[in-house]
């Protein structure tokens, strides 16, 4: 077993002090830090983001797989990114394909050293749930271990988890069900996020789900916002920076 940092989701009535550090989590590949230095546009982007980072000036991580690596991409989120988030001293820590355990090896090594931001946020685990790969509960344990690692290393910075975003075939899915098909992956990351949503004590630590934003009145995702039913559009990233501006702007400690 691991033992890993996590915060404890604080109610109304709690008044205890809880140690965000102190919860256990199984061994296996969502929490096991593994490296993809030997793909070249990989190795090249985590090291552009270290020569970054040792500028200093860093006041916000965008921390993900590709969805959050399309905040950089021209047909997708770069124009949102511009308007919302450059102004902020941002880092857009995002690699396509990537898994929490990609993540966690890349804030091991080198990606959050020296600074000292005002706010990270998280949006990974999509991938993780690709087939068989890792059950809800695993994806959940990754997501709690990168946000340990964010707070060993970033005690000072607050962290917003963003639940993993829907996903999937239009006609099959309505909220991840249907009354006739049942999609598994979308099943499984919205128990992923339900399950990471307790390492979230309202302090320091915070979960967001805006899952809902994406969706039609039937609560069906659409390629008008996800082409692929995956990848936001341009349309996508703009829901996206609207539904979590006012949080950014009170975690971030900003003035409206």
């Amino acid at each position: 077993m691991l033992l890993l940092v996590a915060g404890i989701l604080f109610n109304n009535t709690c008044q205890a002090k809880v140690n965000p550090c102190d919860i256990k989590i199984g061994s296996h590949s969502a929490v096991t830090p593994v490296s993809k230095m030997n793909e070249e546009w990989w190795a090249q982007r985590h090291q552009e983001i270290i020569n970054r980072v040792k500028q200093g000036n860093v006041d916000l991580l965008l921390i993900g797989d590709s969805i959050t690596h399309g905040w950089d991409w021209d047909d997708s989120g770069q124009q949102v990114r511009r308007e919302y988030y450059d102004g902020r001293n941002v880092v857009n820590m995002g690699f396509s394909g990537d898994r929490t355990q990609h993540v966690l090896w890349r804030l091991q090594n080198g990606e959050i050293d020296g600074i000292n931001p005002k706010l990270a946020i998280i949006m990974i685990g999509t991938n993780n749930s690709n087939g068989t790969d890792n059950t809800a509960e695993e994806i959940a344990d990754g997501i709690k271990a990168i946000v340990c690692e964010l707070k060993t290393k970033l005690p000072q910075t607050k962290i917003l988890v963003l639940a993993i975003f829907p996903r999937g075939d239009a006609n099959q899915m309505q909220d991840g069900k249907s009354n006739a098909v049942v999609n598994p992956q979308w099943e499984k990351n919205n128990l992923a996020s339900k399950l990471a949503s307790k390492v979230a004590d309202n302090k320091t630590i915070f979960y967001l789900d805006i899952n809902k934003k994406f969706l039609n009145d039937k609560g069906v995702l659409t390629r008008e916002i996800f082409p692929d039913l995956l990848h936001p559009k341009k349309k996508g990233y703009q829901i996206w920076a609207q539904a979590i501006e006012s949080t950014i702007a009170k975690l971030m400690g900003e003035k409206k």
